[in-house]
């Protein structure tokens, strides 16, 4: 898939690749999507999770597939020739089987709502009404997670985050994954951290940090010292969130780190151009912390 195609980081919108299952609608966004093609090369694993369909062959790169009719409907049975989404994000390249393409369609973010169900073991980030149908949004990164903790934010890797006392650095996460937040909690304050409000989209965030100026002006330092956010969140995504802070006239000295499993070299240009600060990947959490230190001392309260 040809990646320039993407739009400009910041404007509030995404494009969204639509397949079917079953049936079901689904979506992923676009950027995360490396090419679509069909397979007919499956390689089976001996004693491997039930989720995993084999190895696939992608231009003489081996590929693990993802058996997403069985994450989704328990389905185990893979066909001999089937269509494969080839993604990347926390730095793993992944295949996901599918039916079909429908097409890629370009909404804003916040045509993306919210699930009712808010739990850490929700599949779906968002929902989208597009031409009288419901379109669900997947969190492949949870997928690929609960296969193997290895390739995101994990219990081991909390343990090897060092600790000091940070409590007087105050903090706000913005990540629509309830199961990140919790893992991004217990990690920052594993590593010394005390004060965390955490928002479960880039709005909620923003209209704090708003509200926070108003009511303080410049001295809204004292309250919050640095932000870190995803990219992908319903309402408003973290490039916009980004690019308005920075715009913002007293906003703009809020250090911002884009923490995200789409921080790839490739992609990193898009962060650069709302002015973010600091770019990591998800599994990159000592760095996380590290980048935290760095910045919250450059930011003193007056």
């Amino acid at each position: 898939m040809n990646t320039d195609i993407l739009l400009e980081s910041g404007t509030g919108e995404v494009e969204i690749l639509e397949f079917v299952i079953n049936n079901k609608h689904y979506a992923i966004n676009v950027i995360k999507v490396k090419e679509v093609l069909e397979v007919d090369n499956l390689t089976k694993l001996p004693q491997s999770h039930p989720a995993i369909g084999g190895l696939i062959l992608c231009r003489d790169e081996i590929i693990t597939l993802v058996n997403l009719k069985y994450i989704l409907e328990k389905q185990s049975e893979i066909d001999k020739k089937c269509k494969v989404i080839i993604c990347e994000f926390n730095k793993v390249k992944v295949g996901f089987n599918i039916d079909d393409i429908l097409g890629v369609h370009r909404i804003r973010w916040e045509q993306i709502t919210k699930p009712d169900d808010i739990s850490a073991n929700s599949l779906v980030i968002g929902n989208i009404v597009l031409d009288s149908k419901i379109i669900l949004m997947l969190d492949f990164e949870k997928i690929v997670t609960d296969i193997n903790p290895s390739t995101g934010i994990s219990e081991d890797k909390i343990v090897k985050v060092d600790y000091k006392d940070r409590s007087n650095a105050k903090l706000i996460l913005a990540d629509d994954s309830a199961l990140i937040r919790k893992l991004l909690k217990d990690t920052l304050l594993k590593a010394g951290f005390k004060n965390l409000i955490l928002f479960d989209d880039g709005k909620q965030a923003l209209d704090y940090l708003t509200n926070l100026v108003e009511e303080k002006g410049e001295n809204f330092v004292e309250d919050v010292q640095m932000l870190i956010t995803d990219i992908e969140m319903p309402q408003m995504d973290g490039h916009t969130l980004t690019r308005k802070i920075k715009e913002h006239p007293i906003l703009k000295r809020l250090p911002v780190a884009i923490f995200s499993s789409l921080i790839t070299s490739e992609l990193k240009h898009k962060g650069e151009s709302v002015g973010a600060d600091a770019q990591l990947s998800k599994p990159e959490i000592g760095e996380l912390v590290k980048v935290i230190d760095e910045y919250i001392e450059r930011v003193k309260v007056k």
